[in-house]
């Protein structure tokens, strides 16, 4: 389990930044001002020429490839929620990286989002533990 752990925090770090390097590549890239086919290409030539947008392409897809072999070796429901604490991360990244503000309202939301991870990993620690030592109510009958 904590080499699960390990590598999932490993992986939300480098999405975590991966997602703030992509918007960095993206707002280099300048506007789409039309939606024409010849627009969007050169716009998407900007990005592909972005130092930025690339180590943001590259982190995500390493975040996506430790993220399938998670999943491959771990239940889908505790792996899934877990990656909800990128949102920890991205906001810190933005907030560190990007120097974004980042008001109290949003961060009770990502304190909110902590304690719900925080749940399902819990979860994750009752599923191994024996029925007559659970922490469940019993009932006299």
């Amino acid at each position: 389990m904590l080499k699960l752990i390990i590598i999932l925090l490993a992986a939300l770090v480098l999405e975590a930044i991966g997602v703030v390097f992509l918007s960095q590549g993206l707002k280099q890239a300048g506007e789409l001002t039309e939606r024409t086919v010849p627009e969007m290409l050169r716009f998407a030539g900007r990005c592909l020429t972005n130092p930025h947008f690339l180590a943001g392409v590259l982190m995500e897809t390493i975040f996506f490839l430790a993220l399938l072999y998670l999943l491959k070796n771990a239940d889908v429901s505790l792996v899934w929620p877990l990656t909800s604490l990128g949102f920890v991360l991205t906001t810190l990244a933005a907030k560190y990286i990007r120097h974004e503000e980042v008001s109290a309202m949003r961060w009770s939301g990502v304190f909110l989002i902590m304690a719900g991870a925080a749940l399902v990993a819990y979860s994750e620690r009752l599923k191994s533990i024996p029925p007559e030592n659970s922490p469940a109510i019993s009932r006299k009958e």
